[in-house]
């Protein structure tokens, strides 16, 4: 897991107009919360966050007035349109704490030969893991699975030092027979006086 280190400005003006203001700066207004502190209102390089935020489950070291702080994303609002950080919300971790996540579930390796398909039911899973040891993504062997295998949630090797948080028998992944499509019967008559 990477750490990425931002530089965080404590921000007092608030509202859309101030907001509005702040993306202008190509920044991003944010707030951080946790451990039973008072929510810190922040403003946060916007190319930087956005980059880093091409991680899933990124940890933040952010620097804030001098004091370094380990975040990770909770909530990132982007413009619907453009694609744009509109803001984010943080949510502070310690080292050696326990966070639940959403990883990646990835497939790896072939079907059975024959008309099979994948179906991914779900595409994330929760785990818990220490805040500084979070894993990106898992991956899932299908090698040689034939139509009704399914793979459940407390199949999937987990990375050391994480845990499912996700029910146990929740199916992530099943095998499907592929359905041949009945070629359409001809109408007869068409055109013909009955």
């Amino acid at each position: 897991m990477s750490e990425v280190k931002l530089a965080a400005d404590v921000r007092t003006s608030f509202g859309k107009g101030a907001a509005r203001s702040i993306r202008r700066e190509n920044k991003v207004p944010g707030v951080i919360y946790g451990h039973g502190t008072e929510p810190v209102h922040v403003t946060l390089p916007g190319h930087e966050l956005l980059l880093a935020l091409r991680t899933a489950n990124v940890l933040l070291s952010l620097d804030i007035d001098g004091k370094t702080e380990l975040a990770i994303p909770k909530a990132v609002q982007r413009d619907a349109i453009k694609g744009y950080l509109v803001h984010v919300d943080l949510l502070l971790v310690k080292k050696g704490e326990k966070v639940t996540v959403e990883i990646a579930v990835e497939t790896e390796g072939d079907l059975a030969p024959g008309s099979f398909l994948v179906e991914n039911v779900l595409n994330t899973i929760s785990v818990e893991a220490e805040a500084t040891h979070i894993p990106t993504s898992v991956s899932v062997s299908i090698e040689g699975l034939e139509a009704g295998a399914a793979i459940h949630a407390k199949d999937i090797k987990l990375p050391a030092g994480t845990t499912l948080a996700t029910d146990p028998e929740a199916v992530v992944i099943q095998i499907l027979a592929a359905q041949a499509e009945e070629p359409a019967a001809e109408t007869e008559g068409e055109g013909a006086e009955a």
